[in-house]
């Protein structure tokens, strides 16, 4: 049975949000439906029920942040999910990674409006230079692989990666493990049936290079 999308009201009842961030995702979601008339933030069927693949799949992620974690960095964050979602809704300094220059316009105009003070870098992410995380984030970014190789140059000792997967995701790991070693768990997606959380920490290369 299809699901009713899921609003504002009901995300704040189920998950406990303070009335000011949500007032703030609410500035985000608006947002981001009058900019995807313009450019193609998201995939279009999912705005039928934003709050929920969009706003529910990345707030999620906020219960796993470490509460010592001071610094987030969100891999090829695109219309601002899960890092600007995060960045509303409070914690670490969160700095958000997009190379796609309209992305990057978007996000600067949701993070003033929202006063989420996030920091946006125009970059590829093999570019960020002297940055390092507590957590490092991503959502439909790169297959496993490529986001352990993306990740790791920015992760400080004993930092967790919080990456959202689907249905692929034993295919990834078993693919990954020939190349890296690391502590990995799953939990399951409040935003989808098919979703995973995988959380992820203690990466190295197998060959030991960096």
């Amino acid at each position: 049975m299809k699901q009713a999308p899921l609003t504002a009201r009901a995300l704040s009842d189920e998950h406990g949000l303070a009335p000011a961030a949500v007032e703030r995702l609410e500035v985000l979601v608006d947002l981001l439906v009058r900019w995807q008339r313009r450019i193609n933030l998201v995939s279009r069927a999912s705005l039928a029920d934003p709050w929920r693949r969009h706003v529910l799949d990345s707030a999620q992620l906020h219960a796993h942040l470490p509460p010592a974690a001071r610094t987030l960095i969100d891999l090829g964050s695109g219309a601002g999910f899960p890092g600007l979602v995060l960045a509303i809704l409070g914690g670490p300094r969160v700095h958000l990674v997009e190379s796609n220059q309209r992305k990057c316009a978007f996000l600067g105009e949701a993070n003033r409006l929202t006063e989420a003070g996030a920091v946006i870098h125009h970059a590829r992410i093999e570019s960020l230079d002297g940055l390092r995380a507590d957590v490092v984030t991503a959502r439909a970014c790169a297959r496993l692989d490529r986001l352990l190789a993306l990740a790791q140059p920015l992760v400080k000792t004993h930092a967790r990666c919080l990456f959202l997967k689907g249905r692929t995701v034993e295919e990834e790991l078993t693919e990954s493990q020939k190349i890296w070693t690391m502590a990995a768990s799953r939990i399951k997606s409040a935003s989808h049936p098919s979703g995973v959380i995988l959380i992820v920490e203690d990466i190295s290369r197998r060959d030991g290079n960096r």
